[in-house]
Order: C-alpha cells, then structure tokens, then sequence
C-alpha cells in the first residue's frame, strides 16, 4: 500500500496524532467522569471574608483575610488563609513573603495582644488596660509638653516646638489616617516624627 503524503500533511498529522495522544495520556479522554470525581467543597465557601491592609510596611498591599467563627455571636473568629487583593491598586493580589506569612504572624503564641507595663523597679513587664495605657500615655505627653515646649525662638518669633518628645506612628496606615497622624502630631508641636508617611 503506497500513501501519497505532501510534507505539510505529514506534519499535519503528525501534529494532531501527539495533541490527541498527549490529551489521552493526561486524562483527558474521559473528562467528565473526572472531574466529577474531583468536585468537592471549597474550602473557603464556610469563612468570613474581610478586606485589611498587609501589616508589615509602609507599601500598604491589600490582602483577604478568610476566618472561621461567627463574632457577632460571641464566637472567637479563626484565621485560616491570607491571599492578596486583586482588586487593590497597590499589589493587585500580589503579596511579598512577609505578607504571605500573616497567618503565621498573627498566631504567633509570642504576639502582643493587650498593652504591657514595667513598672518602676519591677524585673517583669505586666498586663494592663487599653485605658490605663492610653490614659499613662496622654498624661506623659500633657506633663512633657506642659514643661519643655518652646514658644518662642531666640528672635522671639513663634514656634511652639516641642523637641523632646517624638512620635512614631504605624507604617500601614492607609494616607487619609497617616494625614490625621501628622496633623495631630504637628499640632502639639512635635518635630520628632517618623511613620513611613505616604503624606
């Protein structure tokens, strides 16, 4: 038997009989019966989805943080999967190895999760209340302010600086909160001032 084949049909055929070979050989000649036997739940289908700001630097990626547990009825919400937004302007859904480790991060057993004190003399630092932080916090820089702030300079023009206390604020904050941050910072007259502002 003598097949009479041009070369662009050899290599026509050739090409179709390794497509359909190679198809085969991956599954594919019976398709629907696999993938029926891979169908289960998504994982993700029972979470609650909530959109946040990476934590790590002042780039301010978007991420997705999936949990588990319904806080509204009291439950502890758990963290079970970290991905970046792809809706985000800023990543797009990419994220450095820093935010995808987050939930490692968060669970972390030597995370802070309340303010601490070391009191004087003691060796220990100690738990205290968000108020009682906030409330130490604002009496120190009221008692600082009260009694180190320049009003004037030397050719007796207004300034209203105050050189020893500084202010470091949180490097993900979006630039509306980092634009709060510098204003109020400035406004008790602080020159010390550092949080990797988009401002």
């Amino acid at each position: 038997m003598n097949i009479d084949l041009s070369r662009r049909s050899f290599m026509k055929l050739s090409g179709a009989g390794v497509a359909a070979t190679t198809l085969t050989a991956m599954g594919f000649a019976d398709a629907e019966a696999a993938v029926a036997a891979q169908v289960r739940d998504f994982k993700l289908a029972t979470t609650t989805e909530t959109r946040n700001i990476c934590t790590y630097c002042s780039v301010a990626c978007g991420i997705i943080l999936y949990s588990k547990g319904d806080l509204a009825a009291g439950e502890k919400a758990e963290l079970i999967h970290v991905e970046g937004d792809a809706d985000h302007p800023t990543n797009k859904g990419t994220l450095c190895p820093k935010g995808s480790a987050l939930k490692d991060y968060v669970k972390a057993e030597t995370r802070l999760t309340q303010p601490r004190i070391r009191r004087p003399g003691a060796d220990k630092f100690e738990p205290i209340s968000w108020d009682e932080a906030l409330d130490k916090i604002a009496r120190a820089v009221k008692d600082d302010r009260d009694a180190n702030l320049i009003e004037k300079n030397a050719d007796g023009v207004t300034v209203n600086r105050l050189t020893t206390t500084g202010f470091l604020a949180a490097s993900a904050t979006t630039n509306e909160t980092a634009w709060a941050t510098w204003k109020v910072v400035r406004s008790l007259g602080m020159v010390g001032f550092d949080n990797q502002a988009r401002v």
